[in-house]
């Protein structure tokens, strides 16, 4: 559902589905690395933990 609202998002902005599905890809790339080093950066945080 977000790749294609992203899609149609760029379709809009520049007028190519290319571009537009383009942009949606690397949306999602950049998005997925930034979860997943988001997660390891507080995985890593013990202040708060009772162990």
């Amino acid at each position: 559902m977000g790749l294609v609202m992203m899609t149609l998002v760029g379709l809009v902005a520049t007028g190519s589905a290319t571009v537009g599905g383009t942009l949606a890809v690397v949306n999602t790339a950049i998005g997925l690395t930034l979860y997943v080093i988001y997660e390891r950066v507080w995985a890593g945080i013990s202040w708060g933990r009772n162990v």
